[in-house]
């Protein structure tokens, strides 16, 4: 029997070729449509309901929100589909390449190489660096770029000689508080910022399978633990790395770009206002990906090798990168970042400025609650604890301590209290309970930061933060920024209470089973 022609159109035409060219399942496409859906709507849709019961927003902006919010699900299934595919299995596989090679140079240089450039292709820094004024956006990405590829050399270096992750933690955090004291107070915001930007959604499936490929060429019992603390300790890099380009910068006037709503007359003009954008970001991806295809075609050729289906499978999720990203940040920067904007502004000019931290503690439930990531992070602890830490305790930690999080930002916009106000003892706090939560419980929660400080929190709580302290007038660098960092260290608290309460139950079992072969003994 001939094959019959496709019918349904050019998608559906160019879905079947690109299935046919992975051999990958159309149903993967359309569960990582849902997740971006989960992900989403729960923010457009409490954004929706302040439009029509509290803020008027223009019929133009409200018409380009609700077409961007498509443009994030379609971008982001897309996207995520990509890092899967493409991401992951090129990291495990350089992973494994340079630690048989057991050349401790190759290792580091590649480190420092893979943390450079697939950091470059983040989203998240990249919508990050478009809202900081003070410094040009691809020196901003450059200087965070760097700071992850340093760090990621030394996380990979600590996998191999076997060093407790604690040490480097107490030492990373400590030079980043001490290096605080000189740093433009305005700065210290952005800076902190970027640690949390850099862990999304390209750069931590390529850090992951880079210490899988390098933990399990070791072979030993604590393989494993080691290889988590990766995202972790690269994460630090980039605010060491960004309060230096402060210093440099002299970056004390440093202002946020002001976010202009779409205008438009009619549908069809409202459609020109993206598709107007659309070759800028077409062009602004290629510089993003090129440096990662380049890494991977060079190792391909000298030591992976890969082939037939793998292969395939990485030439389908590069393309799905590409193009998932690009839609994402059209969708990004035309009409979701500007109605945050406006929302914060509104809010803050009117009356009733209070509502900021509430509604801030409201999306901030919502926004954690109903990322991707986080339904990985659940499923990792449960499996990893046979149960005793539940899926929805574990969610629930998470989604409370994320939503005071986003309220003390908004306090933070309406007060003007420092940034170290908060951080400095939460912190102290993270590092203190190093010392009573188990070993794996810390190095998985340093690493969720970056799973709580998703998309949505650049994408939208951070343009809400800042429309708000323009319009009460506060510094917006200083007490608008700031957001991200938060998000990011608030798992660092939770899931540690998490390891601690899971650790007495453990000793609470063993205790048990102790005393009841003591009874049968006597028996």
């Amino acid at each position: 029997m001939s094959e019959q022609k496709p019918s349904g159109g050019v998608f559906t035409r160019f879905q079947i070729l690109l299935a046919r060219l992975g051999k990958h399942p159309q149903g993967a496409l359309w569960d990582k449509w849902v997740e971006a859906t989960h992900s989403i709507l729960p923010i457009a849709g409490v954004v929706i309901v302040l439009c029509f019961l509290a803020v008027p927003l223009p019929v133009d902006a409200l018409g380009g929100f609700v077409l961007a919010t498509a443009l994030l699900i379609f971008g982001m299934g897309f996207f995520n589909l990509g890092t899967e595919l493409a991401m992951t299995p090129i990291g495990e596989g350089v992973g494994k390449a340079i630690t048989r090679s057991k050349n401790i140079k190759l290792l580091l240089i590649t480190g420092f190489l893979v943390g450079t450039l697939v950091t470059i292709a983040e989203p998240d820094l990249t919508v990050l660096a478009t809202q900081v004024d003070a410094i040009p956006n691809w020196t901003m990405i450059l200087c965070v770029a760097l700071g992850v590829g340093i760090f990621l050399s030394l996380a990979l270096a600590r996998i191999l000689f076997r060093v407790k992750l604690w040490i480097l933690l107490i030492g990373s955090y400590g030079l980043v508080f001490l290096l605080a004291l000189f740093v433009p107070r305005s700065f210290l915001s952005v800076a902190f910022d970027s640690g949390g930007v850099t862990t999304g959604p390209m750069t931590v499936p390529f850090i992951l399978g880079l210490g899988a490929g390098v933990a399990a060429n070791r072979g030993d019992k604590g393989a494993q633990a080691d290889s988590f603390g990766l995202v972790s300790l690269a994460s630090v890099g980039p605010i060491l790395a960004v309060m230096l380009l402060g210093i440099l910068f002299s970056a004390e006037d440093s202002e946020a770009t002001v976010i202009a709503l779409t205008e438009a007359a009619n549908s069809m003009l409202l459609f020109r206002a993206f598709t107007a954008r659309t070759p800028e970001f077409l062009i602004e991806v290629v510089k993003s990906l090129a440096p990662v295809l380049a890494f991977f075609l060079v190792f391909q050729f000298i030591s992976l090798h890969i082939k037939g289906m793998t292969l395939r499978h990485i030439i389908v999720g590069l393309f799905y990168t590409y193009f998932g990203l690009v839609i994402f940040l059209l969708g990004v920067n035309v009409g979701f970042m500007p109605v945050g904007n406006f929302l914060g502004g509104a809010l803050g000019h009117s009356s009733h400025r209070w509502l900021l931290i509430p509604l801030g503690m409201l999306l901030g439930w919502f926004t954690v609650s109903a990322e991707p990531a986080v339904q990985v992070l659940t499923s990792q602890v449960y499996e990893m604890t046979a149960g005793a830490v539940p899926k929805k305790a574990l969610s629930l930690s998470l989604s409370a301590g994320v939503s005071v999080a986003v309220g003390l930002s908004m306090l933070r916009v309406l007060t003007g209290i420092s940034i170290l106000t908060i951080l400095v003892p939460g912190y102290a706090l993270a590092l203190l309970l190093m010392i009573f939560s188990p070993p794996m419980f810390t190095a998985i929660a340093f690493d969720s930061g970056g799973v709580a400080s998703g998309p949505m929190t650049a994408t939208f709580l951070l343009p809400l933060a800042l429309g708000a302290c323009q319009a009460v007038g506060g510094d917006i660098a200083q007490d608008a920024f700031g957001v991200v960092a938060l998000v990011a260290m608030t798992p660092l608290i939770a899931i540690q209470l998490l390891g601690i309460l899971y650790g007495t139950r453990q000793r609470g079992a063993s205790v048990g089973v102790s005393e009841e072969r003591e009874e049968i003994i006597e028996l």
